[in-house]
């Protein structure tokens, strides 16, 4: 702290944020970057799925969308929408936490009293998807001043098929692939989806995350090795950062959720720009 009491590194992080937004400004926008690629986005930011509350409570809700726990709490109600007690939803905090978070989502109008459960207003929800990319792209805007579109839909010959998050840093191209699965529910075949979206759109910065602090080498990492092994003869290592986060080339990244996202995205994007600029 400075002798007037503020962070300096938070006076930092501002001013980049602030320096960011203007040089985004005065580059092309997101949607010419992809055109330029030949891509033309047929879709996005589908709102089936997505479970948000009204305008006037999104702010506290992408407060609370931080916390690992209120995320794992969420899927739990989407999976019991239509009834659930409060000890059918606290796997993941306490009961004390979890009525907490039961009373917060009565108070932003997302869930009603239906003696002797609680449900869902908006229903039917298939999963915690699509919220989650929201949260993703919302984060990318709020902290770091980045143009980012989500569940974004091209119509592609060849690949096709989403884009769970694409974003423009300075006149760079973001592609995010987002899971709320365990990496027990992750398979082969999104690795392979995964790597064929970026040899279709080409971006300079490629992030696979996965919603979870649990470790990524037991098995999300493995996968991505047997990828790569198909994909070159002499593939490129798989380089640990440091904790849950591993880097391919300093392009392509792993990571979760462990510790705090919005710092792992961070590292990953300081990590990019120290190595290819």
């Amino acid at each position: 702290m400075d002798k007037k009491g503020r962070d300096p590194s938070q006076d930092l992080r501002d001013e980049i944020k602030r320096l960011r937004k203007s040089l985004s400004d005065l580059t092309p926008s997101l949607e010419m970057l992809l055109k330029r690629r030949g891509f033309k986005i047929f879709k996005s930011k589908p709102s089936d799925d997505l479970l948000i509350p009204s305008e006037e409570f999104l702010s506290s809700f992408y407060e609370m969308l931080k916390k690992y726990s209120f995320r794992l709490f969420l899927r739990d109600v989407i999976k019991k929408q239509e009834g659930f007690k409060p000890e059918e939803v606290t796997r993941y905090a306490t009961s004390g936490v979890t009525k907490e978070y039961i009373d917060y989502l009565i108070k932003i109008d997302m869930v009603e009293y239906n003696y002797p459960e609680y449900r869902l207003k908006n229903r039917p929800i298939k999963s915690f998807g699509e919220t989650l990319e929201w949260f993703l792209s919302e984060i990318l805007k709020k902290e770091f001043a980045i143009e980012a579109i989500w569940g974004i839909r091209f119509k592609r010959p060849r690949v096709g098929g989403d884009y769970d998050l694409i974003a423009k840093v300075d006149s760079s191209i973001l592609y995010m692939e987002i899971k709320s699965s365990p990496p027990k529910q992750i398979y082969q075949k999104e690795i392979s989806a995964f790597f064929e979206r970026i040899e279709d759109l080409h971006p300079e910065i490629s992030i696979f995350f996965d919603d979870t602090e649990l470790r990524m080498k037991d098995k999300i990492v493995l996968m991505f090795e047997e990828e790569l092994k198909k994909k070159y003869i002499a593939p490129p290592e798989i380089i640990r950062m440091e904790k849950e986060l591993f880097h391919i080339n300093d392009k392509i990244f792993i990571i979760n959720a462990k510790d705090n996202i919005i710092s792992n995205i961070e590292k990953v994007l300081s990590w990019y720009f120290r190595r290819n600029q």
